[in-house]
């Protein structure tokens, strides 16, 4: 089943290859304010930020045991508010290889356009891509420069948090996730598997 959705996604051509059709909600501006939830992997998966650790067998309890590059990871996560002092952070989780987070956008409200508006391409900021792209980039940057291995996959996966309910549903996912380590590693259980 996995194989069909990774074919059906990419029957697009672009200068005669394949290329992956994005996985982004059409027509919605990842700008706005709003809650996202969202999963960053690494790069073929590799375990660079640590084991998770089971204390007397009981998934309830394991937590990650963290590399260097986790902690490092970890505090760039923590300074995306300082970048971009919208965002608001929520549950947070860093797994051996992927980690889950919820942003949340407060930004202020606009002023009214004036009657004459102009359309400027301008590249794209203040968005979830922006942060994102801004996160991997420095986390990346940092641990080369502290000899620490790190490399991410190229996208990432996110959701659009439409309700309380949901929001209340991904925080648990993201609290609880290293007690469904071992079963979702040893088959298709997992979030993105």
């Amino acid at each position: 089943m996995r194989l069909y959705i990774v074919l059906s996604m990419a029957t697009e051509l672009y200068h005669d290859k394949y290329r992956v059709a994005s996985a982004r909600l059409r027509g919605y501006d990842y700008g706005q304010n709003g809650a996202y939830f969202v999963t960053i992997c690494t790069q073929h998966r590799t375990r660079f930020f640590g084991d998770i650790i089971v204390p007397d067998h009981d998934w309830d309890r394991a937590y990650l045991h963290p590399t260097p590059v986790a902690a490092l990871v970890t505090a760039a996560w923590q300074q995306i508010p300082q970048r971009f002092p919208f965002v608001l952070l929520d549950a947070f989780i860093l797994m051996p290889d992927h980690l889950h987070g919820l942003l949340l956008f407060d930004k202020p409200t606009e002023p009214t356009p004036p009657l004459h508006y102009e359309n400027r391409f301008t590249p794209q900021r203040d968005n979830l891509a922006a942060i994102l792209r801004g996160f991997k980039a420095g986390t990346t940057a940092q641990a080369r420069r502290a000899g620490l291995p790190l490399t991410w996959q190229p996208r990432y996966h996110d959701r659009v948090v439409r309700s309380s309910q949901e929001l209340d549903k991904i925080r648990h996912y993201i609290v609880t996730n290293p007690a469904r380590w071992q079963h979702e590693q040893s088959g298709e259980e997992g979030l993105f598997r």
